[in-house]
């Protein structure tokens, strides 16, 4: 469990520097893209064929689906502070 989660932190950071974005998203959220990352990887190489079941997705694979998940969550990020209306005071 320990290496899952120290190989998706150095994903995430791999994938965050090959798309940095506006903000920091801290260290935890980085492990998470990374680790969310391997496993979309993963999950779409079974669906096409180039893994079976029990496999692990390489790692240039695991990069590529962490930036995938960096696209999603900062999407999802930037539309969910649109919707937020502004604090009135």
């Amino acid at each position: 469990m320990l290496v899952t989660i120290l190989i998706g932190f150095f994903v995430g950071v791999l994938a965050r520097w090959i798309k940095p974005g506006a903000q920091p998203i801290g260290w935890i959220m980085t492990s998470l893209v990374g680790i969310g990352g391997a496993v979309l990887a993963t999950w779409l190489g079974q669906c096409l064929g180039w893994y079976e079941r029990g496999d692990h997705a390489g790692f240039l694979a695991s990069v590529a689906g962490a930036v995938v998940v960096l696209v999603l969550y900062e999407g999802f990020r930037l539309r969910l502070a649109r919707q937020t209306p502004p604090d009135e005071h």
